[in-house]
């Protein structure tokens, strides 16, 4: 049966209409038009080269999908110059440039865009840890409720309720939730954007910048599922706090899912007006709380387990795990940071581990009474590469230079409490973006280089002694 692509195609819009919003829908549908659908295969026209391609690069697979709702399938689907006069049932011109037309072939699947597709945008690149799903996670006490809401969240329950909000102390497991919902999102074929707050904020800022707010706005609200991370980062800014507030009312008035972690409840969140605060109380808000000592040993030996499939020779006998597990001032991070050291040192020196091997890894742990500033950093890291501390505060970008400079913007954002602008202050007055990327390149590195984390470690215990600075 012949398919009437131009009714197909008014009802798509309208479809578009209702779930864009009028002004998405008037900026880049509404110039939309049908310009030929031989054998099925859909040429849609814009009248202008930039909507063309923003339209290609953006909207189509959700023009496709809006098609399959309403019942039709095409084979194809083009976008393409319109033609200045429209006419009924023609199709592309064979001799059109090649520049002029972007070709969509709609996915065989049910899902949603490819990842492959979003990793070219820059709001899209973050990579999803598969192993911090919500069966890695090791409840107890203190976070089974957080586990269990975080879960049934994503997998569609509490339909009523479109924000779910998780705060708690660093190390506490914020992440993981998040990342596993993330997970649980995707399989589930939902659209997933995964940020961390400095992530949105440093768009948004490029995009104010660039004077390009609505292809920023536009970006996110394609997004079925938002999760943000370190939203207490975005509190610094009021441009940022407000953006953020009309993007989560976006998604509410849309009943799309906003998942957010911060360090602490809403109403502690300084720097945000009450009506971003009152939002984020109005969802689902769960807290995490440090984990008692049964929790905090299950979770070293889930770790110990992993290890082993990996290193079946390391075996770490259960009193050293109940030792790590008897440091009640650690974090979950911190006592996975504390097993990796000692399962390490036994994988390097294939050596047993003993309870006082274990004792001095506890013990180099950095204690609330030792104060390690970052102009301590910088001199024993200068000191350990034979460089001067004036070179880390220079444009110098030389590898000898750099790579130190990195290791101590990563060892001052680890040992102090200082900003990622206060410290890249104190590095020559360089941008906080710098910083960030420092650390995130220094852990990319420890976890590729053995020797490499060796030197970080070695440089991070120093810091941390007593006596030795």
């Amino acid at each position: 049966m012949r398919v009437d692509w131009r009714a197909a195609w008014a009802g798509v819009r309208e479809r578009l209409r209702r779930e864009l919003g009028d002004a998405v829908f008037e900026a880049w549908i509404a110039p939309l038009s049908l310009e030929g659908f031989e054998q099925d295969e859909l040429a849609i026209g814009a009248a202008k080269p930039f909507v063309r391609n923003w339209v290609a690069n953006h909207y189509v697979p959700r023009i496709e999908r809006a098609f399959r709702a309403e019942g039709f399938t095409p084979a194809s689907i083009t976008i393409v110059m319109a033609a200045p006069s429209i006419g009924a049932n023609i199709a592309p011109a064979k001799d059109e440039p090649a520049s002029a037309t972007v070709s969509y072939l709609p996915p065989r699947a049910e899902a949603p865009a490819s990842q492959n597709e979003d990793g070219a945008r820059g709001l899209w690149n973050r990579m999803l840890h598969p192993q911090q799903t919500f069966d890695s996670f090791i409840p107890g006490a203190a976070n089974a409720f957080g586990h269990g809401a975080a879960r049934d969240f994503a997998e569609g329950g509490q339909a009523d309720l479109p924000l779910l909000y998780i705060h708690g102390g660093f190390g506490y497991g914020k992440t993981h939730l998040l990342n596993a919902a993330a997970l649980e999102f995707r399989k589930r074929g939902k659209r997933t954007l995964f940020l961390r707050a400095e992530d949105f904020m440093r768009h948004f800022l490029g995009a104010l910048y660039r004077k390009d707010t609505l292809a920023f706005k536009e970006e996110l609200r394609t997004a079925e599922v938002l999760i943000i991370d370190d939203l207490q980062h975005i509190c610094r800014s009021t441009a940022t706090a407000s953006e953020f507030l009309y993007t989560v009312n976006a998604f509410a008035d849309l009943r799309r899912r906003v998942v957010i972690a911060a360090d602490r409840a809403p109403h502690g969140l300084e720097g945000l007006g009450a009506d971003v605060k009152s939002r984020l109380s109005g969802g689902l808000t769960i807290c995490l709380d440090k984990p008692d000592r049964d929790t905090r040993l299950n979770i070293l030996k889930r770790r110990a387990a992993d290890f082993c499939k990996h290193k079946p020779e390391v075996v770490l006998p259960e009193q050293v795990l109940e030792r790590i597990a008897d440091m009640d001032d650690a974090s979950p991070r911190e006592l996975i940071g504390v097993f990796t050291k000692i399962a390490t040192y036994a994988d390097l020196t294939k050596k047993p581990v003993t309870l006082e091997v274990a004792d001095e890894a506890v013990g180099l742990r950095s204690s609330p009474g030792v104060k390690t500033s970052i102009e301590d950093i910088q001199r024993k890291t200068a000191e350990f590469y034979k460089l001067d501390v004036k070179d880390f505060h220079s444009p110098q970008r030389a590898r000898r230079v750099a790579r130190p400079r990195q290791v101590a913007m990563y060892l001052a954002r680890k040992l102090t409490t200082r900003s990622l602008p206060e410290i890249g202050r104190r590095f020559g007055g360089r941008d906080h973006t710098t910083v960030l990327h420092a650390c995130r390149r220094i852990e990319a590195l420890i976890g590729e280089d053995a020797l490499f984390r060796q030197e970080v470690d070695f440089l991070s215990q120093m810091l941390q002694r007593k006596g030795d600075l």
